[in-house]
């Protein structure tokens, strides 16, 4: 199974999949890492793993839509079967969604779809979390649509909320199981126990 990996900051869940990878828990190849960001953590975690990289932004290709045709264009060329988008802060563009759509997996750091949508992304997620007084979190695995967080969900689990939690020990505590549910997702799909559909 080989994939590609989009990614715009500290990639730490890229690098739980790279560990994977290469102690064999997950018989797969991350073919390319793309960033929109040149600084990202990401592209460094990739290049450390020799893991084929590209700078991919509106700035460097002139425009949303130019970036979409390079993406499209760089996936195509690493011959993958599935697109993940691992802390990745910008929508598909059309061109990618026309194809790859189906095939497009996001990671959401919480139940989805409880506090998922525009706005909702890394500490903010479990900062709403942490006010709404809710008793659990967890993480969610869904293929992606036109829009933020949508799209008919994979797989999700779910972590317990203390009441004397930091916002700090439930982004551990997600981040932790978002990471075991990538991969344990993706040796179902690898082994053909999970079939992910677009509905």
């Amino acid at each position: 199974m080989r994939l590609a990996v989009l990614a715009s900051h500290e990639g730490s869940t890229l690098q739980a999949l790279i560990d994977a990878c290469t102690a064999k828990d997950l018989d797969a190849t991350i073919a390319l890492v793309i960033s929109n960001n040149s600084q990202s953590g990401a592209i460094q975690r990739a290049e450390q793993a020799s893991i084929p990289t590209q700078h991919i932004s509106s700035k460097t290709h002139d425009g949303e839509a130019g970036a979409d045709e390079a993406m499209v264009e760089a996936i195509d060329q690493a011959s993958v079967d599935w697109v993940l988008l691992l802390g990745y802060m910008k929508k598909m563009g059309g061109q990618m969604l026309v194809q790859y759509g189906g095939r497009i997996i996001n990671t959401h750091p919480a139940l989805l779809p409880k506090f998922g949508g525009k706005g909702f992304f890394g500490r903010k997620v479990h900062e709403a979390v942490h006010a709404s007084g809710a008793k659990e979190s967890g993480a969610t695995l869904h293929l992606v649509a036109s829009d933020y967080d949508t799209g008919p969900i994979i797989a999700q689990t779910t972590v317990p909320v203390m009441s004397d939690d930091s916002v700090d020990a439930i982004e551990a505590r997600v981040k932790g199981a978002e990471r075991a549910l990538l991969v344990d997702t993706l040796r179902g799909i690898r082994e053909g126990r999970l079939k992910p559909e677009l509905l």
